[in-house]
C-alpha cells in the first residue's frame, strides 16, 4: 500500500522507488502483487504516463487514511518519534524564502539537529499531497477548508512608487487615479490586474502598465528606477521605505488583510518535525514580523 500510494503521488514507478529507496522493478512488482491480491486493476499504465482507474481512485483515498493511521499509531508508541527527526520538505514563495526564511534555517538546524531540511522555493501553489511536501508557507487572506493551517504573521502589501516617478507623473490622490499611471504588474497576483483596497479588498481598481513579471524583485527594481507604481509586500520593500527610495501611496484607503500561513495536509495529528518548524516560524516572525517592526513603531508614534 505504501508503494502504491507513492507511485500515485509521484506519478512514476521510478520516482516512487527513489523516494522509498527500492528498485523500480521491486516497486512495479509490489503494485502488481497488490492488484492480484485485490483482483482489480488500480493503475492504467502506458509508455508515457500512469493514471488511476476508478477502483484505484477509491483505494488510494482509503490507503492514505490507513497509512496515516498506522504512522500515528507507531508514533504514539515510539518515544523516538516524539523528537523532531527525518527529512522535512518545505515549499515557500521565492522572495520570502530567500530573504526571511533561509537566514533562519541554521538556527532551526542547531535546535533540531536530527532534522534534514529540503526547501523548494516557488511562487506557484504546490499540491502538498501529490508533490510530497510536509509543509508550505503561503500568503493569502484565508485558506480553503481542505487544508490545515496556522497563521504566522500579517503580510502588508502597500502601493508605492519612487519620489522620481511621482515628481514626473504626479501623486495619485484616490485609487481610481491609478488607471492613468504606469502600474507594474505581478503575474501571480490573486486579483489579476485589479488592485484591491479596504480590509476586505472589496473595492478594486483595474490597472495597466508596460511591465509584467512573475517575480516581485524585478518589479521592485523597476519601481526604484522610477519606472512605475507597484503593489508589493513589505518583506521585499521594507529597506526601500526606510531609506525613502519608495514612498507609500493611498494609505488612507486601506489595504487587504493578507497573512503568511504554515499549511500542511489535513490530518488528525502532526508529526514532531512539522510541528517544530511551525512553532519555530511563529516564534521567529510573529506580529509584527521583523521586517515590519519599524513601521509599527512609526504608527504608534503617530497615534
Amino acid at each position: 500500500m505504501t508503494v502504491f500510494a507513492r507511485v500515485v503521488e509521484t506519478g512514476s514507478f521510478v520516482r516512487a522507488a527513489e523516494r522509498l529507496d527500492i528498485s523500480t522493478t521491486a516497486a512495479s512488482r509490489l503494485v502488481a502483487d497488490l492488484e492480484n491480491h485485490l483482483g482489480a486493476r488500480l493503475l492504467n499504465r502506458t509508455t508515457r504516463k500512469l493514471s488511476l482507474t476508478e477502483a484505484g481512485q477509491d483505494y488510494y483515498a482509503r490507503c492514505v487514511q490507513i497509512l496515516t493511521d498506522v504512522a500515528e499509531a507507531e508514533a504514539a508508541l515510539s518515544s523516538e518519534t516524539q523528537r523532531p527527526q527525518g527529512t522535512l520538505r518545505i515549499a515557500a514563495p521565492v522572495s520570502l524564502g530567500i530573504l526571511h526564511l533561509s537566514p533562519l534555517l541554521p538556527h532551526y538546524r542547531r535546535r533540531y539537529p536530527e532534522v534534514t531540511l529540503n526547501l523548494e522555493l516557488a511562487d506557484r501553489t504546490v499540491d502538498l499531497v501529490e508533490e510530497g511536501f510536509d509543509l508550505a508557507v503561503r500568503i493569502a487572506p484565508r485558506l480553503g477548508d481542505n487544508l490545515v493551517a496556522r497563521r504566522l504573521c500579517r503580510i502588508r502589501v502597500p502601493i508605492t512608487a519612487s519620489p522620481d516617478y511621482l515628481a514626473r507623473h504626479g501623486v495619485p490622490a484616490e485609487p481610481q487615479a491609478l488607471a492613468g499611471h504606469n502600474c507594474l504588474l505581478y503575474s501571480y497576483a490573486a486579483t489579476g490586474d485589479d488592485w484591491p483596497f479596504g480590509a476586505d479588498g472589496a473595492d478594486k481598481v483595474r490597472v495597466k502598465g508596460n511591465l509584467r513579471a512573475n517575480n516581485g524583485d524585478v518589479l521592485c527594481a523597476a519601481a526604484r528606477a522610477g519606472e512605475g507604481i507597484i503593489r508589493q509586500p513589505t518583506f521585499l520593500i521594507g529597506d526601500d521605505l526606510r531609506q525613502g527610495r519608495l514612498v507609500r501611496l493611498l494609505e488612507r484607503f486601506g489595504e487587504p488583510d493578507l497573512f503568511a500561513w504554515a499549511v500542511y495536509p489535513s490530518r488528525r495529528h502532526v508529526t514532531a518535525k512539522v510541528r517544530s518548524m511551525i512553532d519555530f516560524l511563529a516564534e521567529a516572525w510573529g506580529d509584527p514580523p521583523p521586517w515590519d517592526g519599524w513601521m509599527a513603531d512609526d504608527e504608534t508614534t503617530a497615534q
